[in-house]
């Protein structure tokens, strides 16, 4: 299930198949220009969607087992977080860091928003280039969330949980589009430790489906489980060490 704010000319049906989708009517959808050089990215906002409020959301849904916020630019409130009190929650913090430069558009880092609604949440997305190269943040996140995750690219990902920093090796493929493989990862990754409560292998499962998400563009290449279950068989070395 998805909850977004779109205008209705997107045709999330198509983008989105077999996707339960409840849309918050928009003027316009956020939108960027991502551009890439050295493995870096900078983003230019060219449009920004109706924020999200927490009456939006559909009473139906708060008792999703799974919960993944991830808002491209502050629409959604940390308080969304409250209403989830019997679900597996995670944050993609990249969102809420983005300040925009008003002089040209380009996305700058912006604050962290402190909420005490952040005591609910099991689990912080994060990556390299939400951080911009300042890594200060990480030591706050590791001592306010049970699991913090934080994508390196081809790198691969390190995942700090119970005091200890772990590392998982990307797995091989050759990068297309790059856009959107950090939400694969925790969607994934809060999948798979649902379903197990295991972080071993729920960064492994999570791991190779970000790097199928990175061979084609847009969402043509989202894997499914039968994906991801053959890239995992054939790379039995990646593990989290």
């Amino acid at each position: 299930m998805t909850f977004t704010s779109a205008p209705g000319s997107i045709d999330l049906a198509t983008l989105l198949p077999g996707v339960e989708v409840h849309r918050v009517p928009s003027r316009q959808p956020t939108t960027f220009r991502n551009c890439y050089q050295d493995g870096r990215r900078t983003q230019f906002l060219l449009a920004r969607a109706r924020p999200l409020a927490l009456a939006d959301v559909p009473k139906t849904w708060l008792s999703a087992s799974i919960v993944l916020l991830g808002p491209l630019c502050g629409e959604v409130p940390p308080e969304t977080t409250s209403l989830f009190a019997r679900s597996l929650v995670g944050i993609a913090a990249q969102g809420w860091l983005r300040g925009v430069d008003d002089s040209e558009q380009r996305v700058i880092a912006s604050q962290w928003p402190e909420s005490n609604a952040w005591a609910s949440v099991h689990a912080l997305f994060v990556s390299e280039d939400d951080l911009a190269g300042d890594n200060s943040a990480l030591d706050r996140w590791t001592a306010a969330f049970p699991v913090v995750a934080y994508t390196q690219a081809s790198r691969g990902a390190r995942l700090h949980a119970g005091g200890l920093w772990r590392h998982i090796d990307a797995f091989p493929e050759r990068e297309v589009d790059p856009t959107g493989a950090g939400d694969v990862f925790a969607a994934s990754f809060l999948t798979r430790l649902h379903e197990t409560g295991d972080l071993s292998l729920a960064a492994r499962f999570a791991a190779a489906a970000a790097s199928i998400s990175v061979s084609r563009e847009g969402t043509l290449a989202i894997p499914d489980r039968r994906q991801i279950e053959q890239r995992m068989a054939e790379h039995p070395e990646i593990v989290l060490r």
